[in-house]
């Protein structure tokens, strides 16, 4: 699994980009069965997580710069509940006319494939995929109630009393269990999982004390980090992390950078959905992200721009469900 750290405009994501942009200008992209240049309407982005996580406040950052350059609303609506499969299988299901798009994580389309034995979504069949937006790396927070001040301590502690200490993660199965039981596994300890319905109450559990950790996207951690509220011991990847330089990274303590993968976020389209209607959505979207403003709001907010072509999301994902299949296996997560 990649770790996509670099987020400069290649030469090829620039031409993709004027091509898209040409398209669009060209007003060739035509809603279906509509006759009217694409798009005629507002746009619904559907995001299958709560309301405040990462992927929301990524999803109405981009939504909005999104609908300034396209002329038409595009509304955001959370669909949260089971690792992203409600709203996720929602889109696949909707009509493939570029009027509902999926801002999606890793997790929803490269993990679920391995959990769930009646999937109701196929992630290589029905979806056309517009492109990865942006990466985010993860940071274990101890919550308010453990006293651990570094990585080293907590994994005294979790050792020497194995499963009484918790942790919090977005759901069974999701992109933060497997993140923290990597992470066990690797150090030899064992913690007891404390699943939540989404990032938001994840770490709203750790503030509380309900659980003694979380293991949570940087950007939404950010401001409890900084009060205090939660504190940082240790991020995902194989370097520290800018806005976080004295939290050490899993690297530095005998990991590598799949002991806890990054995230990501990206749009898809139904399957069937008009080519050029998903060149029109990626060009401008890419255009979107090239923005610096807007590049500096997300590294700001702890995610990574990536600006990805339908092609590399598509690849991402085909890599991503025989990788994260061969872990659950590993660490015995059984599908449900």
């Amino acid at each position: 699994m990649q770790d996509h750290r670099d987020t400069s405009i290649t030469r090829r994501g620039f031409i993709a980009t004027g091509a898209g942009l040409a398209l669009g200008a060209a007003g060739t992209a035509h809603g279906q069965g509509q006759g009217q240049a694409y798009p005629a309407r507002a746009i619904r982005v559907i995001v299958p997580f709560p309301a405040g996580a990462g992927a929301d406040s990524n999803a109405r950052l981009v939504s909005q710069q999104l609908a300034e350059k396209l002329g038409q609303p595009v509304v955001v609506d959370n669909r949260p509940g089971a690792n992203g499969l409600i709203g996720t299988e929602a889109v696949a299901k909707a009509a493939p006319d570029g009027y509902t798009l999926l801002f999606v994580d890793r997790g929803a389309l490269g993990i679920n494939p391995s959990l769930y034995k009646k999937l109701p979504y196929d992630p290589l069949k029905d979806f056309s995929y517009v492109g990865i937006a942006v990466w985010g790396p993860y940071v274990l927070v101890a919550g308010s109630k453990q006293s651990a001040k570094t990585i080293q301590e907590l994994v005294a502690a979790a050792r020497k009393q194995p499963g009484h200490l918790t942790y919090a993660s977005f759901g069974n199965g999701s992109m933060t269990q497997l993140g923290t039981e990597s992470l066990c596994s690797r150090l030899g300890m064992q913690l007891t999982h404390v699943p939540y319905k989404g990032g938001a109450p994840a770490l709203t559990a750790a503030m509380a004390g309900e659980v003694d950790m979380a293991l949570v996207t940087i950007g939404p951690a950010l401001g409890a980090i900084r009060e205090g509220r939660v504190r940082p011991l240790l991020v995902g990847g194989s370097h520290r992390f800018p806005l976080l330089p004295d939290v050490p990274a899993v690297s530095e303590i005998g990991g590598d950078e799949n002991t806890i993968p990054n995230t990501y976020f990206g749009f898809a389209l139904p399957a069937g959905t008009p080519a050029a209607i998903r060149d029109r959505l990626s060009g401008t979207i890419r255009q979107v992200l090239a923005d610096a403003a807007i590049r500096a709001k997300l590294a700001d907010s702890g995610f990574q721009p990536a600006q990805g072509t339908p092609e590399e999301m598509r690849s991402t994902v085909e890599r991503d469900i025989t990788a994260f299949g061969r872990l659950a296996r590993e660490l015995n997560i059984q599908p449900e």
